[in-house]
């Protein structure tokens, strides 16, 4: 069975940088279990995965605007430390929720003065080239309830209440 839209699809895979540098495997745990077509995965990653087959290896490269999208400066902003004052142990590195216009958006911490904190929004691997390692493991039609709840089920259902 070929990967196409509503398919579940399993699969493993290792991900890294221009540089070869690994970002994450799912080989050192659980397989990756998705519902083809849905937009759950970066778009190059997604469109790359149709056709293929179980059993089937293969690398893909991703450029950033297929993955995370371009690095904004825009999204980098300095803030007053007050702002933040209800957060404990503020540090670079943190994320946080931020209330934009646009809505609720996870920023992280890039560097903290005694007055001023600055904060990222972009996302981490926004504005790099990714290459993937994929191998599929398994290709099936999505259940009804699979499909309406968007979300892949395991044995027994997805453990979790949709009312």
């Amino acid at each position: 069975m070929k990967i196409s839209e509503n398919k579940v699809v399993v699969l493993h895979y290792a991900v890294s940088d221009s540089e070869d540098t690994l970002i994450d495997s799912s080989y050192d745990h659980s397989p990756l279990s998705i519902i083809h077509g849905t937009g759950y995965l970066i778009p190059g990653l997604e469109d790359a995965l149709t056709d293929h087959v179980v059993d089937d290896k293969f690398e893909v490269a991703v450029s950033a605007e297929n993955a995370y999208g371009d690095r904004h400066d825009e999204f980098v902003q300095t803030v007053p430390k007050s702002m933040f004052e209800s957060v404990e142990d503020l540090a670079v590195g943190s994320q946080l929720r931020a209330t934009t216009d646009d809505g609720e958006q996870t920023v992280i911490v890039i560097d903290v003065t005694d007055d001023e904190i600055t904060v990222d929004g972009n996302h981490p691997l926004a504005g790099i080239d990714l290459k993937f390692d994929v191998e599929i493991l398994e290709v099936r039609d999505a259940t009804e309830d699979e499909l309406k709840h968007g979300h892949v089920h395991g044995e027994g259902g997805c453990g979790h209440s949709h009312d």
